[in-house]
């Protein structure tokens, strides 16, 4: 089992930058491929970007060129830089980990943080 943590949300302006970290329990976090999602209020959990045990990464068109994901095994953490935000990107970020490769599916995660609020003010 793991448990997520995430951290490093909070009120920024637009054309800003946040990094969010994803901190998991287990020794067996380096088995996962992680998972970053945002739900708006009044909107669907929307994927963000994913990251393979392998280092490869997949991030939705929405974000590509201004978000980046990355990962330190050795810390069991999961970064998402985040650059260039507009206010459309306001929204709970949660990480999520799932056995195997990545995946745009939520549904596709079995482990689930409790989120952290990003707020980007135009």
């Amino acid at each position: 089992q793991v448990q997520l943590v995430e951290s490093g949300g909070g009120l920024v302006q637009a054309g800003g930058s946040l990094r969010l970290s994803c901190v998991a329990s287990g020794r067996t976090f380096s088995s996962y491929a992680i998972g970053w999602f945002r739900q708006a209020p009044g909107k669907e959990r929307e994927f963000v970007a994913a990251i393979w045990i392998g280092g490869s990464t997949y991030l939705a068109a929405s974000v590509k060129g201004r978000f980046t994901i990355s990962r330190d095994n050795a810390k069991n953490t999961v970064y998402l830089q985040m650059n260039s935000l507009k206010p459309e990107d306001s929204a709970v970020y949660s990480c999520a980990a799932r056995l195997g490769y990545y995946s745009a599916d939520r549904g596709q995660y079995a482990y689930w943080g409790q989120g952290t609020q990003v707020t980007v003010s135009a």
